[in-house]
C-alpha cells in the first residue's frame, strides 16, 4: 500500500517516518521523499494514529488525489534541484511530465490553481535557495554554481538571485563571510 506524506522533504523527515511506522508495527518496502510503500493494508485506527503522530512532527498524511499529485510535483522539483547533480537531458517541463506520467499542461494548471504560483516560479525559488546554500558553503565559484543549477550564464543566475532575494550573489557571499567571521570571534 502506498501512502503520501506532505512536507517530507529531507533525510531527517524520512527517519521520523521510519520511527512512526516502527512504533505502529508497520513494515515498509520503500521510503522516498513524499511517499512510503508499506507491506500491510493500514486499518482506520492505524491511519488515524499515523496521521496524528506525523502531524506532531510537522508532516501530513495526504488523502486527496489533487494534493497527492501537487506533493509529487513538489518532490520531483526538490529532488531535481537539491539532490541531483546530473543535468536533465530535457527541459524541466518534459522532465516533470515524464517523471509523473502526466501531461505538463495539466500539471502546470493544477499546480497554479492549488498553490497560487507557477511550477516555474516554484523551481526558481528552490534554485535560488540551493544557490544560497552553495554560496555559503564557499566551495564553488558563481560560474560553477550557475552550471550546477543549469543556468545559461552567471548573469542569468545573478538576475534571478537579485529578483528573489533583493541582493546580488556577491553581496550574499560577503554577508556569509561576515557572519562566519563573527561566529569565529565568539
Amino acid at each position: 500500500m502506498k501512502l503520501y506524506i506532505k512536507y517530507m522533504v529531507s533525510l531527517r523527515c524520512k527517519l521520523m517516518v521510519k520511527q512512526e511506522l516502527e512504533r505502529l508495527g508497520l513494515h515498509y518496502t520503500s521510503i522516498e521523499l513524499g511517499a512510503i510503500e508499506i507491506v500491510e493494508t493500514i486499518n482506520d485506527e492505524q491511519k488515524v494514529k499515523l496521521k496524528r503522530n506525523l502531524a506532531l512532527s510537522g508532516l501530513e498524511l495526504l488523502d486527496d488525489k489533487k494534493n497527492i499529485l501537487i506533493d509529487k510535483i513538489k518532490n520531483v522539483i526538490i529532488e531535481m534541484v537539491h539532490y541531483t547533480d546530473e543535468v536533465p537531458k530535457v527541459n524541466y517541463s518534459e522532465y516533470i511530465s515524464e517523471k509523473l506520467n502526466y501531461d505538463y499542461t495539466y500539471l502546470s494548471n493544477l499546480f497554479s490553481e492549488v498553490k497560487g504560483i507557477t511550477i516555474q516560479h516554484f523551481i526558481i525559488k528552490h534554485k535560488i535557495e540551493r544557490a544560497k546554500e552553495l554560496i555559503l558553503y564557499d566551495q564553488l565559484n558563481l560560474s560553477e554554481i550557475s552550471y550546477k543549477l543549469h543556468y545559461s550564464s552567471v548573469a542569468h543566475l545573478s538576475t534571478q538571485f537579485k529578483k528573489v532575494t533583493g541582493h546580488s550573489p556577491t553581496f550574499y557571499k560577503k554577508l556569509g563571510k561576515t557572519r562566519r567571521g563573527n561566529l569565529e570571534n565568539l
